[in-house]
C-alpha cells in the first residue's frame, strides 16, 4: 500500500503562490474537468475548503467503467493509508482514556513478535519501528490477493528480523498500523470498526466514511489500473485483512475536509494528544522525521501543512490541510495512475497553500552538488536508477524483458499479454536519450527511484523499485 506524502509534501511546498483570498469555484470545477479529460482519467471526487468554508465538492467522471455511472460527491473512494491517521487518533483516545499509553511496549500486546520490547506503541504510529513493511508495492501479489487474518500477516511480517535498529530511522511500514488497529481491538473490547464509528464517524456526522465496505456496492466506486500507459481496467482490492486499520477506509473528500477541520480545531483529540500527533519523530541521532502519528508535517511560507496521501490497488488520494488558516485540499481518484493525477492535484494543493517564502539565489560560480541520497536507501547491484530505467524502456520498445532481472512475483503479475501492446504504445515515443532521477528514497528495504526519461516525441516518468540484488520488483511507465 503504496504511499506519496513526501512527494505530496515535494509537491505542495514546490508549487507556486496560494490563490487569492477568494476562490472561484468555476474555475476549479473547470480546471479539474478539463485535466480529467486530458489524462484520460476515470473519476475524480474533490473538495476544497478556504478559511472553514467548503469552495468546492464536487464528483467528475465516472465510478466505474463498467456500469458508466457518474461520481457524485457521495460517491466514496478507497483512501488507503490516509485511514492510518484515523488509527492514530484511536490509540490516541485510548491514551487519553487511561487504557493504554503511547510509551507501551509492543510485547504487552504481541510478546512473540521481533524486538518487541524495545518498541512501543508511538514507534509504531511514527514508522520508526523497523518492522518490515508488508505492503511497499502497486499491484496485489498473490498472497496478498488471498483474504488472511490480520494477526496472521502480523505473525509472517512481524517476526522477520527488524530492517534498522528501533528509533534510528524512518521507513515507512503499514506492518506498524496493523499492529496498531489489533491494540485499539484488544484494548477497547470493540472492533476497530465499532469503535472508531462510535468514538469519531458518528461523533463528526461522517455518514460517508466506512471501514471495509463492501466495494460492489452502488455508492462506491470501482477501482481502475493503466499499465504501461494502456487502457484503463478494472482491478479487485487487496483480500480481506491485510490492509485493515492500514489502509481500509472508504470516504468522499466533502467528510475527510470535515474530518480535517475537526481534528485541527480541537474536536478530536486533546491538544497535548494533537500536538504528539502533529510532531515530526526526533529519531536516535537528534535528527527529525517529516513525520508524526498518520500525518506528514511540513512547513510553508511559516505556517505548518498537514499532508497524506493512500493507494490501494486501483485507488489513489491526496489531502492536505493547512490549519492556520483553516484550508484544506482533497482529491480522490479510481484510477492509480499517480503522475495523471499528480498533474490535477498540484494546482488544486496550490490554492490553498500559502505563498512560500523567496529563494536565496546561487552564488555566480556555485554549481549545485547533486542531493546525497536519503538515510536508509540500499546500495544497489548493477547499472545506476537512471540507466537501468532507460535499458528497460528501450528494450520494452523492441518487445524485449529481460525476465531474470525481475522479483518472482513482479515477474508473475507481468503477462507476457502484457508485452506486445506495450512496445506499440511505446514505440511512437522513439529512442530514450535523456535519463534523470528526479528522486530516489527507500520502502521496505528497496531502492525506489522516479526517473524522468526525455524521448523523441514525449517525456516518461518510470517508477521502479530494485531491492539490493539488482532485482526489480516493481516498474511502472506513466506519462510525464
Amino acid at each position: 500500500m503504496r504511499t506519496a506524502f513526501l512527494a505530496i509534501l515535494i509537491l505542495v511546498l514546490a508549487a507556486g503562490p496560494a490563490a487569492a483570498a477568494t476562490l472561484d469555484r468555476a474555475a476549479l470545477h473547470d480546471q479539474i474537468a478539463a485535466a480529467l479529460k486530458a489524462r484520460g482519467l476515470v473519476g475524480l471526487n474533490a473538495a476544497v475548503v478556504e478559511n472553514g468554508a467548503t469552495v468546492l465538492a464536487e464528483g467528475f467522471g465516472t465510478r466505474s467503467l463498467q456500469t458508466g455511472e457518474p461520481v457524485t460527491p457521495d460517491t466514496m473512494f478507497a483512501i488507503g493509508s490516509i485511514t492510518k491517521q484515523f488509527t492514530a487518533a484511536c490509540v490516541l483516545l485510548l491514551a487519553e482514556d487511561g487504557k493504554l499509553a503511547v510509551t507501551d511496549k509492543v510485547a504487552k500486546y504481541y510478546p512473540d513478535l521481533t524486538r518487541a520490547a524495545d518498541i512501543t506503541l508511538l514507534d509504531l504510529m511514527n514508522h520508526v519501528s523497523g518492522y518490515p513493511d508488508y505492503y511497499p508495492l502497486d499491484f496485489v501479489d498473490r498472497p496478498m490477493a488471498r483474504p488472511t487474518p490480520s494477526d496472521e500477516v502480523i505473525r509472517r511480517f512481524g517476526t522477520r528480523p527488524l530492517d534498522f535498529e528501533p528509533g534510528s530511522r524512518y521507513s515507512y511500514s503499514n506492518t506498524g498500523y496493523l499492529i496498531l488497529g489489533r491494540v485499539v481491538e484488544k484494548v477497547s473490547g470493540e472492533s476497530y470498526e465499532g469503535f472508531l464509528a462510535r468514538r469519531i464517524l458518528k461523533p463528526l456526522g461522517l455518514a460517508r466514511t466506512s471501514y471495509e465496505p463492501d466495494p460492489a456496492s452502488p455508492g462506491c466506486a470501482q477501482g481502475h489500473m493503466s499499465f504501461w500507459l494502456g487502457e484503463p481496467m478494472a482491478v479487485p482490492l487487496e483480500g480481506k485483512g491485510w490492509v485493515a486499520a492500514a489502509g481500509a477506509l472508504f470516504s468522499t473528500p466533502a467528510d475527510l475536509a470535515a474530518w480535517d477541520l475537526a481534528l485541527i480545531g480541537g474536536r478530536v483529540l486533546k491538544p497535548e494528544s494533537f500536538k504528539l500527533m502533529t510532531s515530526p519523530r526526533r529519531l536516535n541521532d537528534g535528527s527529525l522525521s517529516n513525520y508524526g502519528c498518520g500525518l506528514a508535517v511540513g512547513e510553508r511560507g511559516g505556517m505548518v501543512v498537514l499532508s497524506h496521501s493512500g493507494a490501494v490497488n486501483g485507488f489513489y488520494a491526496l489531502n492536505v490541510v493547512v490549519p492556520a488558516t483553516r484550508s484544506a485540499a482533497v482529491l480522490f481518484s479510481n484510477l492509480s495512475s499517480y503522475s495523471d493525477v499528480n498533474a490535477v492535484w498540484n494546482p488544486l494543493a496550490a490554492a490553498i497553500l500559502p505563498k512560500a517564502g523567496p529563494k536565496a539565489a546561487p552564488a555566480a560560480k556555485d554549481k549545485p552538488a547533486p542531493p546525497a541520497p536519503p538515510k536508509g536507501v540500499p546500495a544497489i547491484a548493477g547499472l545506476a536508477a537512471a540507466e537501468q530505467a532507460k535499458a528497460f524502456v528501450k528494450a520494452l520498445q523492441e518487445g524485449r524483458v529481460d525476465r531474470s532481472a525481475l522479483g518472482e512475483e513482479f515477474d508473475v503479475f507481468l503477462k507476457p499479454a502484457y508485452i506486445a501492446p506495450a512496445a506499440a504504445r511505446l514505440k511512437p515515443y522513439g529512442e530514450p536519450a535523456a535519463a534523470v532521477v528526479e528522486s530516489i528514497g527507500e520502502r521496505g528495504g528497496m531502492e525506489v527511484s522516479t526517473t524522468r526519461l526525455e524521448l523523441k516525441t514525449g517525456v516518461l516518468k518510470v517508477l521502479m523499485y530494485r531491492t539490493p540484488d539488482g532485482k526489480i520488483q516493481q516498474l511502472f511507465i506513466q506519462k510525464g
